[in-house]
């Protein structure tokens, strides 16, 4: 199992409607069967206006078949797509971090 976790840092004043669009990716994720996306926002981080996601899957080909849209009806691909519109007015940067959950 892996743990995929996407970190946002936001430009000032941008977290809400970034956690937002996260929050209803969650349920977008869930009824592609991926499970629910823990949403975080920072309390003390690297960087202020810190916001992480994280979702588990089961192995990178798992994840790789997400992020090619593999479950999505047309609909839900519409959804993602206006979902995720002007994002990049929110963020500086980001990254993605994939830990392999040891002991299961």
């Amino acid at each position: 199992m892996l743990l995929i976790r996407e970190v946002m840092y936001c430009k000032p004043g941008k977290v809400r409607p970034m956690v937002e669009k996260f929050l209803a990716m969650s349920k977008l994720n869930e009824k592609m069967g991926m499970g629910k996306m823990r949403v975080m926002t920072d309390f003390c981080a690297e960087q202020y206006w810190t916001i992480v996601s994280e979702f588990e899957v089961p192995s990178m080909q798992k994840f790789e078949a997400m992020m090619q849209g593999e479950g999505m009806t047309p609909e839900m691909t519409k959804q993602f797509e206006k979902l995720m519109e002007g994002y990049h007015d929110l963020v500086v940067s980001g990254r993605r971090e994939v830990f392999k959950i040891e002991g299961q």
